[in-house]
């Protein structure tokens, strides 16, 4: 665990050791805010909430998490600082969860330097802000989910571009199969019980529940159990490089 935090240090702090962590960070900002007041509707709404805030945190971590995650392993491939990597007194395991939660927390870095919505909101009117904490958490939960994915991916090509196309691809695949227009193709022909299946493989399903202040444990259990799923599928991933 001690080797785990500190890769997980190490690697946050070369995050902010370069000028891309703070343009991603201002694109990060830039976009949530564009996105929940002008596409959000969040004055025309006349409601206090950030309903219109979260809503499209899917669709935005859809594109920024794999941007972020698409250099976790592909670049250390390429240098081949991986083999150097591999050699220091720790275990495979340690050092994909070090370099995930690293990447975690800057993500939530950037998820809590939008408090100024939340701020905004609290001064226009009277929210339900236990609502909006179980929104910001279920939104973090599901970027580690859109995270692990993507460095599994990272693990598996020298080429960040490749790695950020095809995790965009795949986030895409479990974003879009709680979409109402792919529920209504499926429904006409497939049973009840696989259509709710294809359903619960959404992050708009799960994340739905949880941003209107529900947290549902079988939610939580999802995104938990597919962060640990694709986190084991790196670690074989690279092992199996490595052995290669």
């Amino acid at each position: 665990m001690n080797n785990t935090l500190v890769i997980s240090k190490r690697e946050l702090g070369a995050y902010f050791a370069t000028p891309v962590a703070y343009v991603f960070i201002v694109i990060f900002l830039l976009l949530m805010g564009v996105f929940a007041f002008y596409l959000g509707g969040f004055y025309e709404r006349n409601q206090a909430d950030l309903d219109a805030f979260f809503q499209w945190h899917p669709w935005l971590y859809l594109f920024l998490i794999p941007a972020l995650s698409m250099r976790l392993w592909a670049e250390e491939r390429k240098t081949g600082t991986i083999e150097l990597l591999m050699t220091l007194p720790v275990s495979l395991t340690e050092a994909v969860l070090g370099k995930f939660l690293a990447a975690w927390c800057f993500t939530a870095v950037a998820l809590m330097l939008t408090f100024p919505i939340w701020i905004t909101v609290n001064y226009l009117g009277d929210p339900d802000n236990g609502v909006i904490v179980a929104a910001y958490l279920g939104s973090l939960i599901m970027a580690g989910a859109f995270l692990a994915i993507g460095s599994c991916i990272s693990a598996l090509t020298k080429n960040q571009v490749i790695a950020f196309v095809v995790s965009v691809v795949v986030c895409f695949c479990f974003v879009l199969s709680g979409f109402p227009m792919v529920l209504d193709f499926f429904s006409g022909w497939v049973p009840p019980m696989m259509l709710d299946a294809i359903s619960d493989f959404s992050f708009l399903t799960h994340f739905a529940a949880i941003r209107k202040g529900v947290i549902d444990v079988r939610s939580l259990i999802y995104f938990l159990s597919l962060i640990a799923l694709w986190l084991y599928a790196t670690t074989v991933a690279i092992d199996a490089r490595k052995a290669s």
